[in-house]
Order: C-alpha cells, then structure tokens, then sequence
C-alpha cells in the first residue's frame, strides 16, 4: 500500500514537472517570437524615417563643415524626417551613393558633376562651397615649381577637378604630357598616409588636410584661389528635388546651412575646434593652424564660367 503511494506521488510528481518544462517552453516561445516582432517593426521604423529623412553624402573637408555645424546645434531638426549626413572618405562613393538614390544630395566639383549628368543623373547646384584645392609637394621630392613635375607621380582623381589641374599643369608649363605620371587615389586618408610615407611626389589636398600637409613643411606648388577657381559645389537630385515634401526639406536645410555659416564667420573656426577634429580627423594643432582669411558665405550657386571651364574640358577628354 505505501509502495502503491510512493509511486503515485512520484508519478504526479513527475505530470507536473512536465506541465510546467511545457508551460516554460510556451513562454519562451512566445518570448522569443515577440522579440523577433518587436525587431522587425524596429528595422521597419528605422527603415521609414531614414527614408523619409533628407540623406546627404559628406566628406571630411572644411567644406562641409556648415552642415557639421547645423548638425551639432541641431538646426536640422525642423525639417520634416530630419537631416542624415553620410560620411565617406572618397568623392567617388559619394557619386556612387547619390547616383544609387542611397543619398539625396551630395557634395561634389563642376567637373564630377558634369559627369554625372551625362550619365544621366540630373543634379540641383544649390551651393558652391568654399572649398580650394592645393597641389602640395612631398619635401624629399625637391619640387619647389610646376615645371619640376617632369617624371613625376601626381595623386589624383579621375574626371574630377583634380584630373582637370593635371592637365592645366601640363599645359601651363608646357610638359610632356606622358611625362606626368597620374595615380588615382581616391580616398583622402591614403593620400595623406603617401605623403607621410615619402610614397608620391605631389598629391592634391583640401582643408584641412592641406593645412596639416603644410604644417609638415610640404610645399604648395599649385593653389586654386589663385586661378580664381569655384569648383566645389553642393548637389541634390534634381527629380527628388521636384516633389513637394522634398522641396520644403531643402529650403529648411537651405536656411539652417545659411544659420550654420553665419555662425562659423561670427565665432572664428577655433570655436568648432572641437567638431573639426572629429568630423575631419585632425589634430587640434592643425586647426589652430589654418588660415584665418577663411569665410563662409551663404547657400548661392556656381558661376556660370565655372561650370563652362568643367565642362568645357570634360569635351575635350
């Protein structure tokens, strides 16, 4: 009699065990379902407000530095969906980017853009940026003039204004032009890490890793302000541009670029120390050693003979 009750308590003993591993299992389950739904309606979420947002492919270059600072005192958060800056090292992925409709605008040169559109992506020219290109020699190089680039190596890009340069330097001083050797090196981290290395003669810079090239007493042997040059330029594409709701997210972002410079010519570049070293990954030395001359003037596009020269040689090549 007491085996026959032993047993049974070990049977029931045994049932709820059982029932309650079961009713565990079901709440994992649905634990682990509900984690898998809660998920996809994040990525969904994510998915919609980046899409709704206004994307825009930036570089580490003092020409952005506008929407870094709209960005940082938060002067996009009145559009509609926001303001995503995307940032790249190489002009070419932010082509790329914009021409694959990941981006809604980007920054670019006359020249780039010129090649974009011929091959069939029409662009919105909202602003010529403030940017400058310096072709600046490696010191062990000894080249102290243009002339000097005979049977030289030049990082540049192709079908840039960089690429445009080469040939007004060749032109210029009347070198051969076989005897320039161009190397495309697309990302700005590359060319600086070759010319920190002794690995190429002359390579083109913005600021302000033109300024960080100077500081290592690397020569300038070329400077686009002198050729009275305007190149950089901000874009958006033209039939995204054309839908209502686009339309009054660029005003909006017109209007916080505009604050954003103000704001920079008001406080000097020293005041975004900070936002130049993070955004443009030099160090603070660099910036307190850029020139002081430089502005920045509010959202206006390029000039007419600008857009002739870049396409004027885009024809020739």
């Amino acid at each position: 009699m007491k085996f026959n009750v032993y047993l049974c308590i070990l049977i029931m003993k045994k049932i709820i065990y059982f029932i309650i591993g079961v009713a565990l299992l079901a709440a994992c389950g649905q634990s682990y379902e509900e984690t898998k739904r809660q998920h996809r309606q994040q990525r969904k979420e994510a998915l919609r407000r980046d899409s709704a947002a206004l994307k825009v492919a930036v570089m580490p270059t003092l020409g952005c530095l506008p929407m870094y600072v709209a960005e940082y005192h938060q002067l996009f958060d009145t559009l509609n969906g926001g303001v995503r800056l995307k940032p790249f090292k190489a002009y070419i992925d932010c082509d790329t980017a914009l021409e694959r409709r990941r981006v809604e605008g980007s920054v670019s040169d006359l020249v780039r853009v010129a090649c974009i559109e011929k091959r069939g992506t029409k662009l919105r020219q909202v602003s010529v940026l403030n940017t400058y290109w310096q072709l600046i020699a490696n010191r062990n190089s000894r080249i102290h003039q243009l002339k000097q680039l005979d049977d030289k190596m030049v990082a540049m890009t192709r079908f840039s204004v960089t690429d445009m340069l080469s040939d007004l330097i060749v032109d210029s001083v009347k070198l051969r032009d076989e005897h320039v050797f161009r190397v495309q090196i697309n990302d700005v981290d590359v060319r600086m890490q070759m010319l920190q290395n002794s690995m190429m003669d002359a390579l083109f810079f913005e600021e302000p890793l033109a300024t960080m090239a100077r500081t290592a007493k690397n020569p300038v042997v070329l400077d686009t302000r002198q050729l009275d040059m305007q190149m950089g330029v901000l874009v958006f594409r033209e039939q995204e541009m054309r839908h209502p709701e686009r339309s009054k997210q660029l005003d909006l972002f017109i209007k916080a670029y505009n604050a954003a410079c103000d704001s920079i010519n008001k406080k000097g570049l020293k005041s975004y120390r900070h936002l130049i070293v993070d955004k443009c990954m030099v160090p603070a030395a660099v910036v307190d050693s850029l020139p002081r001359t430089i502005k920045f003037q509010h959202a206006v596009g390029p000039r007419q003979r600008d857009i002739d020269t870049a396409q004027k040689w885009l024809k020739k090549k």
